[in-house]
């Protein structure tokens, strides 16, 4: 914990379980008044939990009375040739190359931010069949929260452009064993999935931290070391 950060407690002092904390994410950010929709970043490192949090406070944040609109940085993906320039396990690669940071601001953030047209796409690229995604544009309703998550969203080019931003603080290890089981169908074995992290996802996502400080530019921090019991740490002024 840092020395600008307070834990969020129960009302008799204990740490909240998982459906408190989104509850109370809920409430803070559906209580933000703009006169356009309010953008919220949802970071972390690979399989810190950012697309399981964003998918379970929608509900929240729509109950509370504002529509919801989900977008991760998965569909904003430069094309493979792109990313894998520097070569396939590059951590430079992964971190400078991987996404389309003009698209993201062109048809998502800056359309939903001040003065923008309302008009959004909420994926341009699909990475799976490396080819763009041609969809319509929709329109957003002003008082709608954009959830979106990924991995690099408080690096400078974009760090500006969120209305709210939460940060998902997880040890390394324990993100490597979770992308283990979660990516094994991705790589074939438990090993390849391992040798991609040690050689490519940690040392890219050091490179983040390092040069970005995404702690510093983050609303909220969330210590999702612990699933079941995340601990929301309150930035002081």
């Amino acid at each position: 914990m840092t020395k600008h950060s307070r834990p969020l407690e129960g009302d008799d002092g204990s740490m909240p379980n998982r459906s408190v904390a989104i509850r109370v994410l809920a409430s803070r950010i559906a209580a933000i008044r703009r006169p356009h929709p309010i953008r919220v970043a949802i970071d972390g490192i690979d399989a810190a939990g950012k697309t399981m949090l964003a998918d379970e406070l929608a509900p929240e944040v729509e109950r509370l009375g504002r529509p919801v609109i989900r977008s991760s940085v998965d569909g904003f993906h430069n094309p493979a040739a792109v990313r894998r320039r520097r070569g396939p396990l590059s951590p430079e690669g992964y971190y400078r190359d991987s996404f389309d940071h003009e698209g993201l601001l062109q048809n998502l953030l800056r359309s939903l931010g001040p003065g923008g047209s309302l008009e959004f796409r909420r994926e341009i690229f699909d990475f799976r069949s490396d080819q763009p995604i041609d969809a319509p544009p929709e329109t957003a309703n002003p008082d709608a929260v954009l959830l979106f998550d990924g991995v690099f969203l408080l690096r400078p080019e974009l760090r500006g452009e969120w209305d709210f931003a939460i940060f998902l603080r997880v040890g390394f290890p324990i993100a490597v064993a979770r992308a283990e089981a979660r990516d094994l169908h991705l790589f074939g074995s438990v090993e390849e999935v391992a040798r991609r992290y040690r050689e490519r996802y940690v040392p890219g996502q050091r490179l983040y931290l390092k040069e970005a400080k995404p702690e510093r530019w983050a609303t909220v921090i969330v210590d999702n070391d612990d699933p079941l019991h995340p601990v929301v740490l309150n930035r002081a002024p």
